[in-house]
């Protein structure tokens, strides 16, 4: 079975700037994947042109396995970067408005836009007019929207974005739903925690190029190992241990990356006395981690 998205030397040109240089990468079909990379790392120009919104200057793009992919365009959901709803339509029209831009018929696609309201907690909103959502129920709307057709690939550009952690996980819960009826999902985002969630693989994208990609164990492997604590007590201590070459701190987690030749019990030893410590284990590093270092930042 072909690739639900394959990028060959993929080049973008916006004059002297040179915005994508040469992507390739491969997208499973039936998996969720995860284009990521800082902003202005080319991500958002990648996927305007799998949608040919945008059109490369060099290489190739096969969706669904067409190597012209506006020829597929009704067997595709986008949710863009910018986002906006018909501020007069009723949340029910709206959906029903976009299934019918995809082919559906207008019974059809009116059934399913108030079931899918319903199914997703919006029943009571299906009459109400846009304008009254609150920012996450449009958000969920324009992201019904994009899955009213039942699309084979769904790509989502930032969809996670300005969305409160309730909100955040029915939108991730959408997303598994689509995976779990044998649909592909690509999303973009700088947030490495949700990619880490949920992504079966992911393409991290910095400067226009492709830095690395694969599964996401295969990524986190390329990594060294980590050490994970919960702590409380004062983390500037982290950074006073001998035998420690990098400290990534959240506040109340860390992880640590020892320096070559470097003890695990003996540090475990050191942390104990200074801090109190309700959890110590060794791990794959965290996509974070492997983020920062493959785009040249520093653990923090």
């Amino acid at each position: 079975m072909s690739a639900a998205l394959a990028l060959d030397g993929v080049t973008k040109r916006f004059g002297d700037v040179l915005a994508v240089d040469g992507v390739s990468a491969e997208v499973p079909r039936g998996t969720i994947y995860g284009f990521l990379g800082p902003n202005g790392a080319g991500k958002t120009t990648t996927i305007r042109m799998v949608m040919s919104i945008l059109y490369p200057d060099a290489g190739r793009i096969r969706v669904l396995g067409n190597g012209n992919p506006e020829a597929v365009k009704d067997r595709l959901g986008y949710l863009p970067e910018e986002r906006g709803l018909y501020k007069k339509m009723r949340a029910s029209e709206i959906l029903s408005y976009f299934g019918r831009l995809k082919g559906m018929p207008a019974g059809e696609a009116r059934s399913r836009a108030r079931r899918m309201l319903g199914e997703f907690g919006l029943g009571d909103w299906a009459d109400k007019k846009n304008e009254t959502l609150s920012k996450g129920m449009s958000q969920k709307v324009q992201i019904l929207g994009t899955m009213i057709h039942d699309p084979e690939l769904v790509i989502l550009d930032e969809p996670f974005s300005g969305l409160d952690p309730v909100n955040v996980e029915l939108v991730r819960n959408l997303i598994l739903d689509v995976k779990r009826r044998g649909r592909t999902v690509i999303f973009s985002t700088h947030v490495m925690e949700q990619a880490e969630m949920i992504c079966d693989g992911i393409v991290l994208i910095n400067e226009g190029r492709k830095v690395l990609d694969g599964t996401l164990r295969e990524v986190r492997q390329s990594g060294e190992q980590a050490i994970v604590i919960d702590y409380d007590g004062d983390g500037g201590e982290l950074w006073r241990l001998p035998g420690v070459a990098r400290v990534n701190d959240a506040g109340k987690t860390a992880e640590l990356f020892l320096a070559e030749g470097a003890d695990p019990q003996r540090l475990l030893r050191l942390l104990v006395d200074r801090l109190e410590i309700r959890r110590f284990d060794m791990r794959e590093p965290s996509l974070h981690e492997v983020f920062v270092r493959a785009v040249g930042g520093r653990g923090t």
